[in-house]
């Protein structure tokens, strides 16, 4: 396989087989936001291993604003994300740097809430996340940014739940780019079960 693959049909059905499969369940569930629902979406499993961290690195690089100087995630579910992205732009010539966004401030030292090569204040970051709901940890992200002085002008999300966390994203003046969305998620499932 081409490391510098871009991303193509093959590759982005590829891509949603691996969710379907490996990331995707049917049944009962609370969610974070304590909603209940009938689906539940965990990418740790795709965005954990190898081969779906490749396909989701190139897939979602191509969808970062070509002004970005970082991507940025929540841990956990971003940290293998925003760490794949970085270094698949490296692999095509671009610099373009990782943070971490923390869910608490560091509880030591200079109890910083983000992580990673900082860059100067008043560059564009986007932010990277699994999977969006009511878009309530993208926006918290979004925030961490916005009051350490960067810019944000999008969220790039594996999949997109469709349980109006876009619509929340917008209200917040950023552009939600998803790769899935739970319907087509969950069309595979049934196709593939």
């Amino acid at each position: 396989m081409n490391l510098l693959l871009k991303s193509n049909k093959k590759s982005r059905d590829r891509l949603l087989n691996l969710i379907a499969t490996n990331a995707y369940r049917q049944g009962e569930f609370t969610l974070a936001s304590g909603k209940k629902s009938n689906h539940y979406v965990n990418c740790k499993p795709v965005s954990l291993s190898g081969e779906g961290l490749l396909l989701l690195s190139n897939m979602m690089l191509e969808r970062i604003d070509p002004d970005a100087i970082a991507v940025a995630g929540v841990t956990l579910g971003g940290d293998p994300l925003v760490s794949a992205v970085a270094m698949a732009a490296v692999m095509e010539g671009r610099s373009l740097d990782a943070l971490i966004v923390r869910k608490e401030p560091k509880g030591y030292g200079t109890a910083a809430w983000l992580e990673g090569p900082l860059p100067p204040k008043g560059t564009l970051i986007t932010v990277l996340e699994d999977v969006v709901t009511t878009g309530a940890s993208s926006l918290k992200a979004v925030n961490q940014l916005l009051e350490a002085g960067y810019i944000v002008k999008s969220i790039v999300c594996i999949v997109n739940r469709q349980e109006g966390g876009e619509m929340e994203i917008k209200k917040g003046g950023l552009e939600l780019k998803s790769l899935f969305c739970l319907d087509e998620v969950s069309k595979k499932y049934k196709e593939l079960s």
